[in-house]
């Protein structure tokens, strides 16, 4: 059972034609990642607090950089949170948070002596460790263009004010969101596999919540973007859509704004709102939050 609309009015939260400060927004990944939800964590709070009683189970079978998993499980609105990911490098970093060597890489970033040299050694490497790996990937992620991990991109050559490959590493700041995490890593089951097969095998959980955020979105503009930007850039988003419109939980999927997504929203019996943010550029434009129950939105 879900709150009213006058009941949420507590929250404060900015109309949908407003756009998120994200600075007022706690930062709990290590990731920087193309396409992160920053932005719409107010609008997750709100979501998520809509219900009578916290969600048993908040699933996010494509997780990423995880900013959704980790403000339920930070925050207490959900009882517990499964991460799906699968990207090897990213989940090479999860599988590390979430376990005893958490620690370990923590100092390994504190330690490192950040050159190109040095980056360029460790991300030749072909590390069998999975810590060495997670270690790889944040490296990778904070030094390359973007934060991309996927074939072909390149370190960052200037960045900000002439920093170059240092514009976005703070070993301080990562090893201290690194051992938040792992404080509370109870919380977490990670899955390294496939997102539409763990929506499946959880489909019947009445008392589970699905945040679907598909790092390639549709269309041919975004087809082109997600072989840019991931490892792994095909997805079915037709299949992804029945999956999720058969699931005895709640959803809420997030996309691009694309005729072809509002099209498949339509033939799924999803309500469709559209949400006004700005991308890595500060350009303004509108993201779609789609579900069969939005009526938490104001």
């Amino acid at each position: 059972m879900r709150l009213s609309n006058m009941q949420l009015t507590m929250f404060g939260l900015p109309p949908t034609e407003h756009v998120v400060n994200v600075a007022s927004v706690p930062h709990r990944s290590p990731f920087r990642y193309p396409g992160g939800k920053t932005w719409l964590v107010p609008r997750i709070r709100q979501w998520l607090k809509s219900f009578e009683r916290p969600p048993s189970l908040l699933i996010e079978p494509f997780a990423g950089g995880a900013i959704v998993g980790l403000t339920a499980a930070f925050e207490e609105l959900v009882e517990h949170v499964i991460l799906v990911e699968l990207d090897a490098q990213i989940a090479a970093v999860w599988k590390t948070l979430l376990s005893s060597d958490a620690a370990w890489l923590a100092d390994r970033i504190l330690s490192f002596k950040l050159t190109i040299e040095n980056v360029r050694s460790q991300l030749s490497k072909e590390n069998g460790e999975i810590r060495e790996q997670a270690f790889s990937a944040i490296l990778k992620n904070r030094t390359y263009h973007g934060g991309i991990l996927a074939p072909g991109s390149a370190l960052i050559k200037t960045g900000e004010n002439g920093k170059g490959i240092r514009s976005r590493w703070y070993p301080e700041t990562l090893a201290k969101r690194i051992r938040d995490i792992s404080k509370i890593r109870d919380r977490f089951t990670f899955i390294h596999g496939d997102g539409i097969d763990i929506i499946q095998s959880h489909r019947h959980k009445k008392q589970a919540v699905f945040f679907i955020d598909p790092p390639y979105t549709a269309g041919e503009v975004g087809k082109r973007a997600g072989s840019r930007l991931y490892v792994h850039h095909h997805l079915d988003h037709k299949k992804l859509f029945t999956v999720a419109s058969r699931v005895s939980g709640d959803v809420l999927l997030t996309y691009d704004d694309d005729p072809s997504v509002r099209s498949l929203a339509r033939e799924h019996s999803f309500k469709v709102v559209p949400i006004a943010m700005k991308n890595t550029h500060h350009a303004r434009m509108t993201e779609l939050l789609i579900g069969t129950n939005l009526e938490w939105i104001r």
